[in-house]
């Protein structure tokens, strides 16, 4: 084990070794492993003009189900349980966390490698929101409101959050990152909409009866009412044949 210092700090790194960058260059050397070791973070030196000290932590699929919202959710959870001035140095950057800082803030830099190290444990279990719904699974916000009212979408409760510049709190529902993977895993969403587009067949073609069978019933309606009529004028004329016959009209 390598350790580096610094007063009254003492910082220990995994097992391999670092490449001294060339000055001028901008992409940092990549750490030559000397054992097939998993840390949970490494630390590089960027450039001899301007050190940092770099974490990375790996961010699996399993967590983030293939979004890129749910990556940025991800990131906004972290730097939300990190301190206000540390939040900025922390981003995800394609399949990783990575905690960036300054080489003389490594007092700092220990303490909050440990703070993302134990956020991340849990991150898959993290709650999905509804907008990392909606492009996981590829839906409409129209779509998932409608299947949630349908139970389709099993909702895991729900989350109130004080928006910045709104008066009012916000509550949504969120959704458990197993749920949302079996959907997407049986392409639950197609079916789901298959199913939709036979309903609203099967109910236009209703309604279209359901409107010839009340134009049906007002047509005999009215034909009766026309009868009703006639029958009316045939019993006032009564006894006319009788008058006719007087002669009284000649």
């Amino acid at each position: 084990m390598a350790s580096a210092s610094a007063p009254g700090m003492a910082i220990t790194l995994q097992p391999w070794r670092h490449r001294e960058v060339p000055p001028g260059t901008s992409t940092p050397a990549e750490p030559v492993r000397s054992a097939p070791v998993d840390p949970p973070w490494r630390m590089r030196r960027m450039t001899s003009s301007s050190s940092f000290l770099v974490a990375e932590w790996p961010l699996p699929s399993t967590a983030t189900l293939g979004s890129s919202v749910r990556a940025y959710g991800v990131e906004r959870e972290v730097r939300r349980r990190l301190p206000w001035k540390t939040r900025k140095h922390v981003h995800v950057q394609g399949s990783h966390v990575v905690l960036r800082m300054p080489a003389e803030d490594r007092d700092q830099f220990a303490l909050h490698s440990a703070t993302v190290t134990r956020l991340l444990e849990g991150i898959a279990a993290y709650p999905v929101l509804p907008s990392e719904v909606e492009d996981i699974l590829g839906i409409t916000s129209r779509e998932r409101h409608k299947w949630m009212k349908a139970g389709r979408l099993q909702s895991a409760g729900t989350r109130t959050v004080k928006m910045r510049g709104r008066a009012k709190a916000v509550t949504f529902h969120v959704f458990t990152p197993q749920h949302i993977e079996d959907v997407l895993d049986r392409d639950l969403p197609a079916v789901w909409r298959e199913e939709d587009a036979a309903a609203i067949s099967e109910n236009r073609r209703r309604a279209a009866a359901k409107a010839q069978l009340a134009r049906g019933r007002q047509k005999a309606a009215k034909s009766d009412e026309a009868t009703s009529e006639d029958d009316d004028l045939s019993a006032e004329l009564d006894g006319w044949e009788s008058f006719a016959a007087t002669g009284l009209l000649r």
